[in-house]
């Protein structure tokens, strides 16, 4: 949607719009330009909708027409509330394994075990249990899509955000390794135990490889000659793509002749060889979700909102970017949470956009949300009709279409090597997120890597780059002191991040490592010396005192013994030479005193005159907290009793504005100390020491005035 036309709108229309995009952009769709791209596009996706979800609703421990079910109601929801044209909603691996996760946990084999009739043998009530895991899933779905859409609804549409890149692919990869391990006893025909909780992958792996012995070799076979045909065709496919109008459907090729090939040959019958079983004909009545089941998926129901929206909304700008388009944030959250719970309360479970689908979708000539409709019909019609054919499916090509297309996510590992050379911070995130991945559970491996990313970014707070800035000759600019010269008698103080509580003491630190002078000492000298010269004055006050009345003695005594006035103008004036005398001798030994004292201040640090100037630049600086204001009042009010003025520069509004309501500005520290650039305060400070400034064209602007 254009954003121009769209604020071009009354209010009302656009609220309305908003909501509801597909008011805005079907009264505008050309058929002409737009219906045969779409069609073609929606007829491609929907053919791997097919295989797809069938294959996907193995990975969430659910039959497989609740897959053709995922495929269907939520693309017909996104329909009238997506803003991306290019995305494919639908089922999707890592959201199936993490489904998997919560029906397995809490609806195990072991809970529905029967007697056999008349033997003390046991065996599973596969349908009570399937039936249970439905409503598991669909409650799950349902919560994890209310979930979104209030976060869509207070404009939390941000909260993707908090998953980076790194984060997310070490995620998705972990998440196929959890895949893997859950199909890989489909591949060999073992029965195994699906665990759950932390270490549940070490577990299964364990489980799966003690196993091994009893593989299933008609199994193998017919999972191995899948994989064999589907790599080697996804291979030739790739090869032509550009001489094919549309993709060759490699999945479905698979499906129907490995349908075929077992109806024939009977392969359940005479190898045992597990098959897809009944598939309902037919759409299956809506239900309300077990609300009971809320309480005990609620983590799994936000990590499945959160992985799902941070996987469609980054597919989703990456198709608006190249084709320049707006994709909206908030909507898109409200749009994908009412998928799900529409989805739910159709036995769906939760779906997200496809990657392999949405580039099909895209290489194919797909121009809007059409082409979502046109391939859900497939779906339908698949449903109504064509599902039965496929009962005769054996499980295993459904779980080598599943280990092939995970092929993508395993080329994800590269990106150890490109993060080793760009950047290791992203390399340490990327590792800790697929180790926690898969050693604890989905849910809670994503909330220790959204932890650990968290505390990366607050590290890289309380460790920035300080650095003293110097002039470009020339310019107007300020840079790193190492290769650019100082002002003389001016500090110029940069951080590379911005001051609040958990680096405020570290900033000060810096400063005054960078400034070269040892505040603290400085001040005690400081006082110790007012100090002394105090006790200094009051001495020679006193001595003052003393030689006065000495002096009235004297002239008392001179004046009974002589009668001459001349002699007593001349005790006078001898007296007077006598209290000159004194007069310089004090001032030579004043004198001595503040030279001394020049060179113990000296030996603390720089020359107190080397100074007289310190810059903060705080342009980096996008919010400024009380434990930093009250950092910044020490600093301002320390180095003034050293007699260095300090300014600060670069300030945002924003910044100003919480320096007001924090109390830092007084009648000594005012907002004549704050500029709107480096450069205005160096102009101000030379000018108010009466240095010659260079010749700048530009004259001092201070944000504020009083």
């Amino acid at each position: 949607m254009a954003t121009e036309e769209l604020e071009a709108l009354n209010p009302l229309k656009r609220c309305v719009v908003g909501c509801l995009p597909v008011l805005y952009w079907l009264p505008r769709y050309s058929i002409w330009d737009y219906g045969m791209p779409d069609l073609i596009s929606g007829i491609s996706v929907g053919i791997m909708h097919l295989p797809q979800g069938m294959a996907y609703a193995l990975l969430a421990s659910l039959p497989p027409v609740f897959g053709l079910y995922t495929s269907l109601y939520p693309a017909l929801v996104y329909f009238f509330f997506g803003t991306s044209r290019h995305i494919s909603i639908g089922t999707f691996a890592v959201l199936s394994i993490m489904v998997g996760s919560v029906t397995e946990r809490l609806a195990p084999d072991r809970n529905f075990l029967v007697m056999l009739n008349g033997t003390n043998l046991t065996e599973v009530n596969i349908t009570a249990r399937d039936s249970y895991r439905v409503q598991v899933a669909a409650a799950t779905t349902v919560l994890g899509g209310l979930i979104q859409v209030v976060l869509g609804l207070v404009k939390f549409g941000f909260v993707g955000t908090y998953l980076s890149e790194p984060l997310v692919r070490a995620y998705t990869t972990a998440a196929a390794a959890h895949a893997v391990v859950a199909v890989i006893a489909q591949l060999f025909g073992l029965s195994t135990t699906r665990f759950s909780g932390p270490l549940s992958l070490v577990y299964t792996l364990v489980e799966v490889c003690s196993k091994l012995p009893q593989t299933h070799l008609p199994t193998l076979v017919v999972s191995g000659v899948s994989m064999v045909f589907l790599i080697a065709a996804k291979e030739i496919n790739s090869a032509i793509s550009a001489k094919l109008p549309v993709p060759i459907p490699v999945e479905l090729i698979t499906i129907v002749a490995a349908t075929v090939i077992s109806s024939y040959t009977h392969l359940n019958d005479n190898y045992t060889i597990s098959v897809v079983g009944e598939i309902p004909s037919g759409l299956a009545a809506p239900r309300l979700p077990d609300a009971s089941l809320f309480e005990e998926v609620m983590g799994d129901a936000f990590a499945l909102a959160i992985v799902g929206y941070a996987i469609s909304i980054s597919l989703g700008k990456t198709f608006a970017l190249k084709h320049g388009y707006k994709v909206d944030s908030n909507q898109e959250l409200v749009a994908l949470g009412l998928s799900n719970a529409v989805g739910g309360f159709f036995q769906c479970y939760a779906v997200c956009s496809s990657m392999s689908r949405s580039l099909i979708q895209e290489s194919t000539g797909g121009k809007t949300q059409m082409a979502g409709m046109a391939s859900a019909v497939i779906v339908l019609v698949t449903v109504l009709k064509l599902g039965p054919l496929f009962q005769e499916l054996p499980k295993a090509v459904l779980a080598a279409i599943v280990f092939v297309n995970l092929k993508g996510m395993f080329k994800q590992y590269y990106d150890i090597i490109t993060l080793w050379r760009s950047s290791k911070v992203d390399l340490v995130v990327w590792l800790v997120t697929w180790v926690s991945t898969l050693l604890f559970n989905l849910d809670m491996g994503l909330g220790a890597s959204i932890t650990f990313a968290v505390l990366t970014v607050i590290f890289r707070t309380q460790l920035p780059k300080y650095s003293v800035l110097g002039h470009v000759p020339g310019t107007e600019l300020y840079l790193d002191m190492e290769t650019h010269r100082e002002v003389p008698g001016i500090t110029i103080f940069h951080s590379s991040a911005t001051v609040y509580f958990a680096n405020a003491d570290l900033y000060l630190e810096a400063l005054k490592g960078k400034v070269g002078l040892d505040i603290s000492k400085m001040i005690i000298y400081k006082r110790r010396q007012e100090a002394k010269q105090r006790r200094r004055d009051k001495r020679a006050e006193r001595r003052a005192k003393r030689e006065a009345k000495r002096q009235v003695r004297h002239c008392q005594t001179y004046l009974k013994g002589s009668k001459d006035p001349d002699c007593a103008t001349l005790g006078a004036v001898s007296e007077l030479q006598d209290g000159d005398t004194t007069t310089l001798g004090s001032s030579s030994e004043d004198t001595l005193s503040r030279e001394l004292d020049k060179v113990s201040m000296g030996s603390l640090g720089k020359w107190t005159w080397d100074i007289h100037s310190i810059i903060l630049d705080l342009s980096t600086a996008n919010f400024i907290d009380t434990v930093a204001i009250k950092t910044m009042r020490n600093i301002f009010h320390d180095f003034g009793e050293i007699d260095v003025t300090v300014y600060m520069a670069g300030c945002q509004m924003s910044v100003v504005e919480q320096l007001e309501l924090g109390g830092f500005f007084s009648e000594s520290i005012t907002k004549g100390r704050l500029f709107a650039t480096v450069h205005d305060a160096v102009l101000h400070c030379l000018g108010h020491q009466g240095t010659s400034t260079p010749s700048y064209d530009l004259a001092p602007k201070h944000i504020l005035t009083e």
